[in-house]
């Protein structure tokens, strides 16, 4: 399965998706899509936006989560008022970024990452 197929499949899912990116630690895409119901602003152009505007934010929840011998960090969730953005580590140089509008599952959204882990970690 390819690895759009394996973001849709997230996306079209959860119930709510606006879209998916799987990252390179470098803030770019490998590959991302998004779905119709996109809120205007920059993510209408491009998913991989969000990824580049937390990477910062997520390398400094690693860096607290070492200080306080928390091991790895697996997931991080922010819930903003237009939309929740889930961030999860593929391997140490890829993660994946899922946005759910707030009327969307989140829950489910971050089941159906867990369960595609492994298709994406094959794929890579």
């Amino acid at each position: 399965m390819s690895f759009a197929n394996i973001l849709r499949e997230i996306v079209e899912g959860c119930g709510g998706g606006i879209g998916a990116a799987l990252m390179g630690s470098d803030g770019i895409p490998i590959e991302q899509i998004v779905a119709e119901r996109v809120p205007e602003g920059p993510l209408a152009d491009d998913i991989g936006t969000a990824g580049v505007e937390f990477t910062r934010i997520l390398d400094e929840i690693r860096k607290a989560s070492d200080a306080l011998s928390g091991g790895a960090v697996t997931e991080t969730v922010i819930v903003l008022s237009r939309f929740s953005l889930v961030f999860r580590p593929i391997d140490e140089d890829t993660y994946l970024t899922v946005i759910v509008a707030p009327d969307g599952n989140l829950g489910k959204a971050r089941y159906l990452i867990r369960r595609n882990l492994l298709s994406i970690r094959q794929e890579l």
